[in-house]
């Protein structure tokens, strides 16, 4: 339904989007996830026409956005994060004039009841919009951007400054219209892109940095070298904490060790944290087997996607945007996957990219070799 080609966006010398690709298909509820400075804005811009590309493509429902703005954009209805309202008119009154701008050819009032039925603002259709909550300010935000129902809905913050009960009630109505139509949803709020989403995009840096469902990259982004151990000791007394926090912390590859509270008598819990390429379990299992404790439970740390998202956009994992620097480069999807207990992208660097990362290197030992000598007179 939505194909991205190798889109770019530039404002003077700051690259905000960096020839990314992707594809939304229909009946997909995306998320759209990246820090502040990403991207993310600049690219939601574009796919609603807001804003054109420097270069690319976007195709909605096969059309270019830039050869035939006005036909792609009739296929899209778009919630900015501050709703696009008149506050002077009634809901009524701005649900009508949103239907005559988009020369809408359903049944006129029959549809607008039906929207109004669907965002649930049927009791404040009288009301004037400056005098409405700002929990139905959005929900009138989101009914116009139903009007006409179009195949693709591109919703920004669509849950934000609603109570809990209005964000449940928003959550299942895009869970419902996901069945319908093509869902593009931003928002901050991880555990809701978690909880509505069928996939997730992160951007970072203004490059594609994971994509897939958050199971997915979940499994992907390796988590072995930390885990939760519950072990009993020996002789069933306190002693025994210290005595195997000590010999856990004495094992090769162990960066941290420490013990929790104690969940039985003589069972304690210790937080256990390798190096990242080591994976020490089968070194405890043996450790414990010499000196007669029991494992009782071992677990390894589990990743929220608040986790995932932290680990891909402040440098935990290698994202490999180096290689999207280049004009003939078409971009790496970096659908991630674990090597030997690292996080890397699938794709390679090409050699061209391979060059300039290279010469990136060898420019920032020269610039930290200046700055250590007070730089060049």
């Amino acid at each position: 339904m939505i194909e991205v080609k190798n889109l770019s966006k530039r404002y003077g010398d700051k690259q905000a989007v960096n020839n990314i690709s992707f594809k939304v298909e229909k009946g997909e509820i995306l998320g759209f996830l990246g820090p502040n400075g990403a991207g993310k804005s600049t690219t939601m811009n574009m796919l609603t026409g807001y804003i054109s590309s420097t270069s690319g493509q976007i195709l909605v429902n096969g059309v270019d956005i830039l050869e035939d703005p006005i036909a792609a954009k009739a296929n899209i209805g778009y919630l900015p994060e501050i709703p696009p309202l008149y506050v002077d008119m009634t809901v009524d009154a701005y649900l009508g004039f949103m239907y005559d701008l988009k020369k809408c050819k359903l049944p006129r009032k029959a549809h607008l009841n039906d929207v109004c039925n669907l965002c649930k603002i049927s009791g404040v259709r009288n009301r004037l919009i400056r005098n409405l909550s700002k929990g139905y300010k959005q929900r009138v935000g989101l009914a116009q951007a139903l009007i006409n129902n179009p195949p693709v809905l591109i919703l920004d913050e669509p849950t934000v400054g609603l109570d809990p009960n209005q964000i449940i009630e928003i959550r299942t109505l895009i869970k419902k219209l996901g069945k319908s139509h093509t869902v593009i949803l931003s928002s901050h709020i991880l555990p809701e892109i978690q909880a509505v989403c069928d996939r997730i995009i992160i951007i970072n840096k203004g490059v594609v940095a994971a994509n897939g469902t958050a199971d997915e990259i979940a499994r992907n982004i390796t988590n072995e070298h930390k885990m939760t151990l519950r072990i009993e000791g020996s002789t069933h007394t306190a002693s025994d904490k210290k005595e195997i926090a000590d010999a856990i912390r004495a094992l090769g590859g162990v960066k941290y060790v420490r013990a929790d509270m104690e969940r039985e008598k003589g069972i304690y819990d210790y937080d256990v944290e390798a190096e990242e390429k080591v994976d020490i379990r089968r070194a405890i299992n043996d450790l414990c087997r010499e000196k007669g404790w029991n494992i009782l439970m071992l677990q390894l740390s589990d990743l929220t996607l608040e986790d995932i998202f932290l680990k891909i956009t402040m440098g935990d994992t290698v994202v490999g945007d180096v290689s999207q620097q280049t004009e003939t480069s078409s971009g790496p999807k970096l659908n991630l996957k674990v090597e030997d207990g690292q996080l890397i992208a699938t794709e390679q660097l090409s050699d061209a990219a391979e060059e300039i990362l290279e010469e990136s290197a060898a420019d920032m030992n020269k610039a930290d070799d200046e700055e250590e000598n007070g730089g060049e007179e």
